[in-house]
């Protein structure tokens, strides 16, 4: 297919989260021209997912707790972020939250700051903690958005970046009504994670993965892939939102025949669980999320969720925050019982880049989700909005930089795109990809689902079936089915290469951290083939 160029811009952002909007106004302020592609409405992603509150933010309290914060985050992470990524990210933090401020969106101070609630998430202290509201971000974006004349393209999903003799050139974008070529000087991607590739998913349908694909379809390499968090959601009422990890030490689990799920031992880690919202095999809490998870997977329905009376005398302020939203929002009351099951939530890994958010792609940066190296095998709660503010800023600045400094894009003619093959009733096949990445590839990985996960992965992919005079509809369907099977690919591959378990990965053939695999592992795509190795020093 021979697509003609249907305009051109300065900076294109694919991608319409904190990340990318971050990334579409620094790089308007660098005075180039800047359009936003987003595969669903403006202010998507994880971001503006709908099922919490805001934004949990953190930084260093002081110049003086920078580098105990980069401590934290490489003891966390299992010694498998890359420090000086972390240093540069973590002295990034407050500057990217004085220039938040400056756009107009002035992020909340907790009134009981001193409250252990406020601790983040597998922090062992207090940090700078901020609370963003998603109607003032939105607000304050809006506006940036209108004075820089930021072009907005809605529904308009990334499907191949363009490349010409080694340099970024543009990209190819999908809808349901057409497949649209535009020409940029440089692109920053900015899609998000793959939560979607999981049957229950704390994420909005555009977060499919495919941002991953497309990286490396360009030439770039992921890394981190098997580091993901997974943690508790509600299955009913108010399906989808997230259950507040702070009230775990006020609650009681029941199951439907009416018995107490917790043995009297495993009600001992209630404490401990209550510190950390995703599942991790670091710490004896483990025992909490391995028992939820495993009545769902024999019985379909989760434990029932209630809270003692002592929760409703002496709700911390966080905690209160949380019940007051969710009755706000959710129309749900702390007096509801609720069920839940574990949920992927965030991806720690993606696409490599360096401090200035380059993928090595000549014109091609990224930032937010789709990127990894800053994040290990945990991650700090708190910290995925600051990837977003920090790493959107400096990929939008150095993308407006590379454009300012480049002559003309020498493809102004058109580009062709290829895709002329289809997948028999994708959406079955969506629905089976997400039923076993959720079996094989939860929190229990053994070395024979992932082995089964990966052969079917790989009869889907050959499965599809040759085909011409597609309409837009079609070819957007094929495209993302395309990359969603090759980003689950690299996932499995990397999961399957790590045999122990390392914080949020966790084999269950494999239970112990092994020191000799305290390296990230990098995936490549070469003719087709994943393939994936350990990163030494």
């Amino acid at each position: 297919m021979h697509l003609t160029s249907e305009g051109h811009f300065d900076v294109i952002i694919a991608g319409s989260g904190l990340a990318g909007l971050s990334a579409a106004i620094e790089a308007a302020e660098q005075g180039c021209s800047v359009a936003i592609f987003t595969g669903a409405a403006l202010f998507s992603g994880s971001s503006f997912y709908p099922g919490t509150w805001g934004f949990g933010l953190i930084g260093p309290e002081n110049e003086a707790d920078t580098e105990e914060l980069v401590d934290t985050v490489c003891s966390v992470g299992c010694q498998i972020p890359d420090r000086e990524l972390v240093r540069s990210f973590v002295s990034g933090i407050n500057p990217a939250i004085d220039h938040l401020c400056r756009l107009g969106c002035t992020p909340k101070k907790a009134e009981k700051a001193g409250e252990r609630e406020y601790i983040p998430c597998f922090d062992h202290k207090h940090r700078n903690w901020n609370g963003i509201d998603k109607a003032a971000l939105k607000a304050a974006f809006t506006r940036c958005i209108q004075e820089k004349n930021i072009a907005v393209f809605p529904n308009s999903a990334l499907l191949e970046i363009a490349k010409e003799d080694g340099r970024v050139i543009g990209a190819v974008f999908g809808s349901r009504q057409a497949v649209r070529f535009f020409t940029c000087h440089s692109l920053v991607l900015a899609t998000g994670g793959y939560g979607q590739l999981f049957r229950h998913h704390l994420c909005t349908e555009d977060v499919t993965g495919y941002g991953q694909y497309a990286a490396l379809k360009a030439g770039c390499s992921l890394i981190n892939m098997e580091f993901m968090q997974m943690m508790m959601g509600f299955l009913a009422p108010g399906y989808g939102t997230v259950f507040n990890e702070k009230t775990y030490r006020f609650a009681e689990f029941v199951l439907e025949s009416g018995e107490q799920l917790l043995t009297e031992e495993q009600k001992q880690a209630l404490e401990l669980r209550s510190g950390h919202g995703p599942f991790t095999s670091r710490l004896s809490s483990m025992c909490i999320d391995t028992a939820i998870h495993q009545v769902y997977m024999h019985t379909g329905t989760g434990p029932r969720v209630s809270y003692t009376d002592a929760a409703s005398r002496e709700l911390p302020e966080f905690v209160k925050v949380y019940f007051d939203w969710l009755q706000t929002e959710k129309h749900i009351s702390i007096e509801d019982p609720v069920e839940i099951a574990l949920f992927a939530h965030a991806s720690n890994g993606g696409v490599r880049i360096d401090d200035r958010g380059f993928t090595g792609i000549t014109g091609l940066y990224a930032c937010g989700e789709v990127t990894g190296g800053m994040h290990g095998a945990d991650r700090l709660g708190g910290l995925s909005t600051a990837n977003g503010l920090v790493f959107g800023q400096r990929a939008g600045r150095a993308a407006g930089a590379f454009a300012a400094r480049t002559p003309t894009v020498p493809n102004q003619t058109g580009y062709d795109f290829g895709c002329e093959y289809c997948f028999p009733d994708h959406k079955a096949l969506l629905r089976e990809l997400q039923e076993r990445m959720y079996r094989n590839v939860m929190i229990n990985r053994t070395e024979a689902g992932l082995e089964e996960t990966e052969n079917w992965l790989a009869e889907a992919l050959t499965s599809r079936k040759s085909a011409s005079g597609l309409s837009p509809a079609e070819i957007l369907a094929a495209a993302t089915m395309a990359g969603q099977l090759t980003t689950a690919r690299s996932i499995v591959t990397a999961a399957k290469l790590r045999k122990e378990s390392r914080g949020s990965h966790h084999r269950a053939d494999y239970p112990q951290e092994n020191p000799r695999q305290s390296a990230p592992i990098a995936i490549s795509l070469e003719d087709g083939a994943i393939s994936a190795q350990y990163l030494t020093a």
